[in-house]
C-alpha cells in the first residue's frame, strides 16, 4: 500500500462513527504536520493512538456484556451487541470489527510506509 492510499484510509478512519475523539485529534495533527518538521512525531503519535484504541475481541466481549453497554445501547441494543461480540469471538476473530478498528488495523499493518 502506498502513502496516498494510507492517507485515504486515515481520512476514512476519521469519518468512521466508531472513531473516538482522541484518535480524531491525532489524525488532524498528522495531517496538519504533513510536510513539516513535526511530521515524523505526529505520525508516531497517530500510530501509538491507533495501537491504544484498537479493541481486542476479548475486550469487546467484556464491554458488550457490561452495565455500561446497557446504559449506552439500552437493554435490547446491548443484547444484540453482546450477541454480535460473542459471534465474532466464536468465529476466531482477534479484534473488533467496527469500521474504526478494521481500518486502523489496515493502517497499522502498513505503518512502515508512513514511517519511511
Amino acid at each position: 500500500m502506498d502513502k496516498q492510499t494510507l492517507n485515504d484510509k486515515i481520512k476514512q478512519l476519521a469519518a468512521a462513527y466508531s472513531c473516538c475523539a482522541e484518535l480524531k485529534a491525532a489524525i488532524q495533527a498528522y495531517f496538519d504536520a504533513a510536510g513539516t518538521a513535526d511530521e515524523k512525531s505526529a505520525t508516531q503519535n497517530l500510530l501509538a493512538e491507533l495501537e491504544d484504541d484498537i479493541q481486542t475481541v476479548d475486550g469487546l466481549v467484556a464491554f458488550a456484556h457490561s452495565a455500561q453497554a446497557v446504559e449506552i445501547f439500552g437493554v435490547e441494543g446491548q443484547k444484540n451487541f453482546a450477541a454480535h461480540a460473542d459471534e465474532l469471538k466464536a468465529s476466531g476473530a482477534k479484534y473488533c470489527d467496527c469500521p474504526a478498528c478494521k481500518t486502523g488495523l489496515e493502517i497499522l499493518d502498513n505503518k512502515a510506509v508512513l514511517l519511511a
